[in-house]
């Protein structure tokens, strides 16, 4: 679908965000600030910006169905934003990024700490011209610690969390060892708690009219999100392990084979594996001593699933699940992503969107996931394709005041 500009304003409509993030967690966070109304401005630096731009394949293409020069990752995080470039190691780029500061509610960088000192862009500085302003520092490993210097990279979190070693299949098991999660789960999580920061943030000064520093690390956020893992290791001392798609406090909760492919069943209750013991005609199932509660389910987990097994080979996928969702038993297929984007649920709610571009570059338009933010007041305002790199500098910079021979002067200066 075709997302148009909703007519209302968004709920951050007002709110002025420096954006001086790239790659992934920064950049997330500012988008979610953007869809729901924030005007973020994003400093890129000049002929290069933002890494992800050039982190294909894949790339976007042209009216022609070629490939382009720009990556697809960089549209993931950008939407909504209006990009400028300056570069930052000039004095001259940095009394601009000063003046953008200096009108801005927000800031948020994920350079490594004290990187921005020596351009008076860091957090002590800016807060010392704009005492109202919320500056939000995203890093691997935070501001203090013995690793606060290093550079910090999601795969090496998922490594260093104990992520990796409670996603994959065990290491007896075809295919063992320990895996990444397919998307960068702790940079996407980091922007998302780093945007409730930057609310609660705002809350506050709402009440005392005085901004803050924000100390994101991507560490501190992929130690948070173990969750139950991590609740389960702290209170019995028992380091989990890998089990591929099975739960280690659910069961029957995992993938299981069909006729034709796989189903995913997820019991979470005893009364939901009961209804499916029934459906599927094995109600003696929910009654056998072995099985009757999840606790005993779970400790019977290697007498069960194959027997599970077994019963679920004897129909097509399409059958089990047209069996089943009417009995409130949780199932589904296991779809890739092109057979995600083709659900009927999917397409009901819009999850596709498609964002017009006017950049000058060939690239008449570009498609992304709207937000699952469903204000129903304010909704996510879905403005702007991602930007092509400076295609607003000269917007940006009038806004500052800067005439037309100013602006080029700097480009001349290489500034921008």
């Amino acid at each position: 679908m075709t997302q148009l500009p909703t007519p209302q304003p968004g709920a951050l409509a007002g709110l002025k965000v420096l954006d001086l993030s790239r790659v992934l967690a920064g950049p997330w966070c500012t988008q979610i600030l953007a869809d729901l109304g924030a005007d973020v401005v994003k400093v890129e630096r000049p002929g290069a910006g933002d890494d992800t731009r050039h982190w294909g394949p894949p790339f976007l293409k042209d009216a022609a169905g070629q490939d382009t020069s720009q990556a697809s990752y960089f549209t993931a995080c950008n939407r909504n934003k209006r990009s400028v470039t300056i570069d930052m190691a000039s004095a001259e780029g940095q009394a601009l990024i000063r003046e953008m500061a200096l009108r801005a509610d927000i800031v948020v960088e994920n350079f490594k700490v004290g990187g921005l000192q020596q351009y008076g862009l860091d957090h002590a500085s800016l807060l010392a011209l704009n005492p109202r302003l919320i500056y939000c520092s995203v890093t691997g490993f935070g501001q203090d610690g013995p690793y606060a210097e290093r550079a910090g990279y999601d795969l090496m979190i998922q490594a260093m969390s104990g992520m990796m070693s409670i996603t994959g299949r065990a290491d007896d098991q075809p295919g063992g060892g320990p895996l990444r999660v397919g998307v960068a789960l702790t940079d996407l999580f980091t922007g998302v708690y780093a945007s409730t920061a930057i609310l609660a943030a705002l809350n506050v000064r709402h009440q005392t009219g005085k901004g803050q520093h924000i100390d994101m690390s991507l560490l501190d956020v992929g130690m948070a999100i173990l969750a139950n893992q991590a609740a389960g290791f702290l209170n019995t001392g028992k380091v989990p392990g890998r089990q591929g798609n099975s739960h280690p406090s659910l069961a029957p909760y995992q993938d299981f084979p069909t006729a034709d492919g796989a189903v995913l069943l997820a019991i979470g209750n005893d009364g939901q594996f009961a209804r499916f013991c029934a459906a599927a005609g094995r109600p003696e199932w929910a009654l056998d001593e072995r099985f009757v509660t999840n606790t005993l389910r779970v400790k019977h987990r290697d007498t069960l699933i194959p027997l599970m097994a077994e019963l679920t080979r004897s129909r097509n996928t399409a059958d089990w699940i047209t069996l089943l969702e009417d009995k409130a038993v949780p199932c589904g297929p296991i779809n890739d992503i092109g057979r995600a984007f083709d659900d009927a649920q999917v397409q009901a709610r819009g999850l596709a969107v498609t964002l017009p571009r006017e950049a000058g570059d060939g690239i008449a338009q570009i498609r992304g996931v709207a937000s699952p933010l469903r204000l129903a007041d304010n909704p996510p305002v879905l403005r702007n394709a991602p930007p092509a790199l400076g295609q607003h500098t000269d917007e940006v910079l009038r806004e500052l005041g800067l005439d037309a021979a100013r602006i080029a002067e700097l480009r001349a200066q290489k500034v921008l």
